[in-house]
């Protein structure tokens, strides 16, 4: 099945709304737990995140790694504002700070961060390669970047049947949005040639039935 793109920044406040009451616990902690298989627990300074949505992985990463400062960047202002109030309930105005800007560039200098994460925000790029170039343009030498994306499947018809095992029960936006997110997906060989299209040595495998992700350190020097 070809891809089939779907709209980039999710700009309306239902939209993004129902987004953010949604339960994604499960790949938002699996996200956090491929971090700590990383060794990142002993990474120290600021961490990126692209595509930060409604801040549930900032929110995550911060509540288990207190030596990390998070920077979340998103283009839709509504998810922003979610975030913003997400992150006051949170008490976490201090160790994570958000910015409005959209990819190809960050209004961030060259390597200043100790790692760059994105989760879900590849499959609404037009140009995937621009996350790639930006995350090795932030992330300083021997940084960590992790990238998790949902994984595209062979058919519309294995798309609905993920929508149906995991949307079942959620709003028509949702189930609209997630099958038109499967459909907007790569695949993990995909992935692969984009990283090598970039230079990025990231290893890159399958993580779910419905997720893969892109991981690895650059080098030192």
């Amino acid at each position: 099945m070809r891809r089939r793109l779907e709209k980039e920044v999710m700009d309306d406040w239902a939209q993004a709304l129902a987004y953010a009451q949604a339960d994604f616990s499960e790949p938002n902690g699996l996200f956090v737990d491929l971090l700590a298989a990383r060794g990142f627990g002993k990474a120290n300074g600021s961490v990126v995140d692209l595509g930060c949505g409604p801040a549930d992985i900032p929110i995550r990463i911060a509540s288990r790694w207190e030596q990390i400062v998070l920077i979340g960047q998103d283009a839709s202002l509504p998810m922003l504002a979610l975030a913003r109030e997400r992150i006051r309930k949170a008490n976490m105005q201090g160790r994570i700070r958000l910015v409005a800007a959209r990819l190809p560039r960050s209004p961030f200098q060259s390597h200043f961060c100790q790692a760059v994460i994105s989760n879900s925000l590849l499959h609404h790029l037009p140009d995937p390669l621009c996350l790639w170039r930006e995350a090795a343009r932030l992330v300083r030498p021997a940084g960590t970047i992790l990238v998790m994306d949902l994984l595209r499947p062979p058919s519309e018809e294995a798309a609905r049947a993920l929508v149906d095992r995991y949307s079942a029960s959620d709003p028509h936006v949702l189930r609209r949005d997630f099958y038109n997110s499967l459909l907007a997906a790569f695949t993990v060989q995909e992935v692969k040639e984009q990283l090598e299209a970039v230079g990025l040595p990231l290893e890159v495998e399958q993580v779910s039935d419905r997720h893969w992700a892109a991981a690895g350190k650059l080098p030192a020097g």
